[in-house]
């Protein structure tokens, strides 16, 4: 009886983050070690399934940048990246679309209808739902890299009404009717942005983000991740997902979580308990900087 009674007491502990989350959007980027690990692919599944039957909207933007990986060495084309961005001519564009549009997205589509959701596959030229043109990192050209500009949300709205959760690869379509490889933190944050989102939740491969000292922070203001950019301190792949939180938080969301996807059921933990996963990113002037930021022992 016991074990009974203390399992419908973490029910109740959920049941204010039920109340405040219904009918509330939840935007979460998956990628990393959690799309690689078939545990973990099964646990997300089930995650997302489960905020959709509790009365939230989930969102999901993927990655898929080892399974690009692979494909590309399997046809003997090396890999670089600029700043954290693949660079993309028109033979590894091809790829990049064939293994996020195809494999990638169906997989997860199917992965989610198995455990009861009714998700749906897009990509980011279906309805024109992104629409991007060239990116230019630190002044270079780097191929097939867009930048969005402009988010059509009535696609996903019409999903969302009718039950349906969106998956979406994170391809675009420029005005001029090229295809574009986008970063998928990048996408979410934009997709966020466009849909007024609650929250948006970057799922990666590490606890958070660290300090000068390598502590993990807990919550952290964005002006002090523009600092830490700066500095250096964030640097490589953690500055687009750092920079897609700051920007998402100026677009309007209300919060932004960078989460350890290596941790089973990371998506229901950062929602449903204080002490969450990762690293959140919320909006504060500099002067309330200190008062905001919480720093744990990793």
């Amino acid at each position: 009886m016991k074990d009974v009674i203390a399992k419908a007491e973490i029910l109740l502990e959920a049941l204010p983050y039920l109340r405040r989350f219904f009918g509330k959007t939840i935007v979460i980027k998956y990628g990393g070690h959690a799309m690689a690990n078939d545990e973990l692919k099964e646990s997300f599944a089930q995650d997302v399934v489960l905020l959709k039957y509790v009365g939230m909207n989930p969102v999901i933007v993927h990655g898929g940048g080892p399974q690009i990986n692979s494909m590309l060495e399997t046809m003997g084309v090396e890999s670089k990246f600029v700043r954290g961005m693949r660079v993309t001519d028109e033979r590894t564009m091809k790829v990049v679309e064939m293994v996020l549009v195809g494999s990638t997205n169906k997989e997860i589509v199917g992965l989610m209808n198995r455990h009861g959701g009714r998700a749906v596959g897009l990509s980011g030229k279906d309805g024109e739902l992104i629409v991007a043109r060239k990116m230019l990192v630190e002044n270079q050209d780097i191929g097939l890299v867009g930048e969005v500009i402009g988010v059509n949300p009535r696609v996903i709205q019409s999903l969302d009404a009718a039950d349906f959760i969106p998956v979406i690869a994170p391809v675009g379509v420029g005005l001029d009717g090229a295809t574009y490889n986008i970063n998928a933190d990048l996408v979410a944050g934009k997709i966020a942005a466009a849909l007024h989102a609650e929250k948006l939740i970057l799922l990666t491969d590490v606890a958070g983000i660290r300090d000068e000292d390598g502590n993990l922070i807990s919550t952290m203001a964005s002006e002090e991740a523009t600092q830490l950019i700066a500095g250096g301190v964030i640097s490589a792949g953690m500055i687009p997902k750092v920079e897609c939180c700051i920007d998402a938080l100026a677009g309007g969301v209300a919060k932004t979580h960078i989460v350890d996807g290596r941790v089973k059921h990371a998506v229901l933990l950062e929602i449903f308990t204080t002490e969450g996963v990762g690293t959140e990113v919320v909006r504060s002037t500099a002067a309330k900087r200190r008062a905001v930021r919480r720093i744990r022992k990793a």
